[in-house]
Order: structure tokens, then sequence, then C-alpha cells
């Protein structure tokens, strides 16, 4: 290794893969795939293209290996300055890597990439903004209240079930790719039931804010006071969150949609992502401005 102008440069060689049996072309292909953890990638996750593969890179998580194809080789001018050492380097043809990848128009790299593991302090840090996902299953859902999450600051987000339905995995490649990275930045906690998380919000003195179209007691975004240490709760895209789970929060916003003449809802709801993005986006702009919520309505 040597440095050229304060950047790591390293000169090895990578290492050729040839064959399509090869043990870590087939852990690309499964990672690639969104295959379950633990078949043959344990629990890493697998990211393909310059662009995320510069994200993941540049992110400080563990990088088990980059995969690069003949064609994929013009990126490594660019991104070896932030290649662990560690990290394995492997090279194969652009035929094995087109088998391997997941998309259409392969761009000849790829890495495994093991997400950082976050606890239920990393979310609430500071001035906690937490966004709960409890039994959203669409990974493009996910990936964009991830997104969302970080743009506007919140301190951390938790993948949950909810009334038996899981949440997306937010570390699978489609996931990933709608979150353009933000996954692996964002601290994300896993595998925590909705109702102990509530509960550990509770002790936590996190304020629980439930996204429920149809409750009677819901509330405009800008009547919450979002200033205040709060959890977002964001449910499944056609059931939405459970009665149980709306119950137990703190209180209940809704985002007030235009209507039809005769007063109908011109809509029956709005994306699951959607509603969530704007929900944080007041979040964020009673924080960052420090002013009264609006007042206004629809």
């Amino acid at each position: 290794m040597c440095a050229t102008a304060g950047r790591r440069v390293f000169s090895r060689v990578p290492e050729p893969i040839t064959s399509r049996d090869n043990r870590w072309l087939k852990r690309f292909r499964s990672a690639l795939a969104g295959e379950p953890a633990g078949k043959l990638t344990g629990e890493l996750s697998g990211i393909e293209g310059a662009r995320l593969v510069e994200t993941a890179l540049r992110s400080g998580a563990e990088i088990s290996a980059v995969l690069i194809s003949e064609s994929g080789a013009r990126h490594l001018a660019h991104l070896q300055q932030w290649m662990p050492p560690a990290a394995r380097l492997l090279r194969t043809t652009d035929r094995l890597f087109a088998h391997t990848s997941a998309t259409e128009a392969p761009q000849g790299i790829a890495a495994l990439v093991r997400p950082r593991a976050a606890t239920f302090d990393d979310l609430v840090r500071g001035l906690p903004l937490v966004l709960v996902m409890a039994g959203v299953q669409d990974p493009g859902n996910v990936g964009a209240l991830v997104r969302t999450a970080e743009a506007f600051r919140a301190s951390g987000a938790a993948a949950c079930s909810a009334g038996g339905t899981g949440t997306a995995n937010p570390f699978g490649p489609k996931a990933l790719r709608a979150s353009a990275g933000a996954a692996l930045r964002l601290p994300i906690l896993r595998g925590v039931a909705t109702p102990i998380l509530l509960a550990q919000f509770r002790v936590a003195g996190v304020r629980v804010y439930a996204a429920c179209p149809d409750s009677p007691r819901a509330i405009a975004p800008w009547e919450a006071d979002w200033r205040v240490p709060a959890a977002l709760l964001v449910g499944n895209e056609g059931a939405g969150l459970p009665p149980e789970l709306v119950r137990s929060a703190d209180s209940v916003v809704r985002i007030p949609q235009s209507t039809t003449p005769d007063g109908a809802a011109s809509m029956d709801s709005l994306n699951a992502a959607v509603a969530g993005s704007i929900l944080l986006y007041e979040a964020a702009r009673q924080r960052g401005r420090g002013v009264p919520a609006a007042t206004g309505k629809l």
C-alpha cells in the first residue's frame, strides 16, 4: 500500500475466479438475490453498482468482499482509496458476473457487506426521532422510508412485525437500492417485537405517534408536537397498524387529503412510504425551524 495525495492506494492484484461453481460466486449470487440470511451468506448483504458499493465502502460497515468483472475493473481506480485491507478483492469475467448479478444491466461491481447491528440506545440518543416500520412488507417502501428518515435527521429506525406480518429486510438488495445506501448509515434495529419496543419507548420518555388515517382521535401532523423525543409508527401497506398498537400509542396522526364534491376522500389512503415521508418532514420542519406547527387545512 502507498499514499498518493492523501489517499490510500492498494497495489494488490484481484484474485481471479473462472468457475461458476466458485464458493465466492455462490455467496454473491445468494446475497444479491436476497435469499434468507444464513443459507449461504450469514448476515451478509449483497449490493451492486458503483455508487452503492462506494456508499458501503465509505459507510464504515464491514466489507467482506468486493467482486469486479472485466468491464467493472474501471471502477477500482476511484474506489480503491476506501477499500479495507481485510476485504477480499475478486475478479471474474463479464459472463460469470452477469450470471451472478440480480440486475438486467450489471455495472460489473458488487460487494458483500455486514451491516452494523444497532441497539435501542443507538436509536434514542440526543433528541430522538425514531421511525418504526411495523409490518411494512414492500422492500421499496422500506428503503424509501429509511432514505427519508436519514434525510430528515431521524436518530434511527426499527423494522418490526405487526399482527403477524413482518417488515421487509432493510438490508436486502431491493431495500438497500431504494434507500440509496442510507440503511448502511442510519442505525436500524431489527428483531424486536413492536409491543416490547413501545414499552421501551415509554420508559425512555419517547412519545409514540401512530400513523392511522381512520382513527377518530387522529390529529393533523402540524397539531402534533414533534419537538419532544418522538417515535413514528408506520404500518402495513394494506392493513395499516393493528388496533392494539394504535390504542397503545400516545397520539394518532393522519394526513388530511383533498375531498370530492360530496365530501369523500379523493383516495383511500396514501402509500406507506409517502405518508411516512410527509410526517417525517413535518417533524424535521418543527425541529429545524423551532417554530410552532402550521395551522392551515387542506
